[in-house]
Parts: C-alpha cells; structure tokens; sequence
C-alpha cells in the first residue's frame, strides 16, 4: 500500500515536472502527490524586506533606547496643548475688551446674532427650547427659560449671563455646565448676543424682554 503512495506522488511529481516553464525548479518533498517551488524570492521583494528589518531595528533604537520618537500619547497631549494654548489666547484677547455695553451692541449686530441663533439652534435647545422658552412640544426641558425676565444666575446682566455660559453655573450639579471647551470665548459671545437680542436693558443694567 505504501508503495503505491510513493508511485503515485512520484508519478504526480514526473506530471508536473513536464508542464513546469522552463528554467522552474521544484524540490524534492512531496506530500500527498504536491510538491514545493524551490525558486529564489524575487530582488524587489528580498530588498523590501531586507529594508523593513532595517528600519524596524533603527526604530526599535530611536524609540525605545534614545527616545527620539514620540509615543502616541505624547503627540497627542502635544497637540491638545497647542489647542488650550489658542483657546486661552482667544479668551484673552475677546475678554480684554469686554463689558456689558460692549455685549448690549454686539446683540444688536446682524452678524453676531445670526451666527449665535446657528450655535444656539444646534447646542443649546435641547435644554433651553428653540424659542428660549425652556419647552418643547408643551413639555418643560432641563435648562432655564431665557426668554423671560427673571434670571436664576449671573444677575441678568451681559456679562453675567456670559460668565454662565463661559463657566457653567454655580452648581453644575443641578444647573448648567461649562461651555468654554465646546464653543470658545467667540462661540460664547456670539451665543450670548443671540440670547440678549430678545431683550433690552433696563435702568438698572439688566436685561428684561423687549416690550416688556
């Protein structure tokens, strides 16, 4: 029985011997009447991977012996430096010259308004309502009415209202969270314009409902 294997992987190996390209060579072994190429690996692909292990041993040296190479997480904690870094250079120079009249005009801009209303619409209604009323389809939503005249933080005045939002309320908690990471001092200011341009300033410095 054995014998018969052997003839038949010798038999199967002859077979393709006289189909092969010339100048292909197979090797010796046979399993189950196949046999292996015996061919040198093409130069292109030998130098690809001669290279690779080169540049993976220089790697291995410069990352893990030196430390020329950063990982990941320091690219990354690099990167979110440079943002902060922007973000704090744009809060100081929005705030530098920021006041409440400085806010009261920038709620009467075209501009200002409409770019706030965009952030508002797509931020802030889901807990202060589209219409400010802090509902929606008759139902009362987590933030505070913003289109009345009783302000529950920041006293009602520009800059308060500001520093709501900039900062998040006093209990955060129960109240409303910071928002300077999410829309910068320009979003903020812009939100708030938005906000102030449904109202008027009062005697006071405070803002109460235009015609109210």
């Amino acid at each position: 029985m054995a014998d018969n294997k052997d003839n038949t992987a010798e038999t199967t190996s002859k077979v393709k011997e006289e189909q092969l390209p010339e100048g292909v060579v197979l090797r010796d072994h046979v399993y189950d009447g196949i046999q292996e190429y015996d061919q040198k690996l093409p130069n292109w692909w030998l130098f690809t991977l001669y290279i690779m292990i080169v540049f993976f041993i220089g790697y291995w040296v410069a990352y893990y012996q030196f430390g020329w190479i950063k990982s990941d997480v320091e690219r990354l904690n690099d990167a979110m430096a440079v943002v902060k870094a922007a973000q704090k250079a744009e809060l100081e120079k929005v705030v530098a010259n920021l006041d409440d009249d400085a806010l009261g005009k920038m709620s009467q801009d075209p501009a200002m308004i409409s770019a706030g209303e965009k952030t508002f619409q797509t931020v802030c209604f889901a807990c202060h309502g589209k219409d400010l009323s802090a509902t929606m389809g008759g139902a009362k939503l987590p933030g505070e009415p913003l289109n009345d005249a009783i302000w529950k933080y920041g006293e009602g005045k520009p800059m308060g209202v500001f520093n709501i939002v900039m900062k998040g309320s006093p209990d955060v908690t129960k109240g409303m969270v910071a928002f300077e990471g999410q829309l910068g001092a320009k979003g903020v200011v812009e939100v708030v314009a938005y906000i102030l341009s449904h109202h008027e300033a009062k005697a006071d410095g405070t803002a109460k409902p235009k015609g109210k």
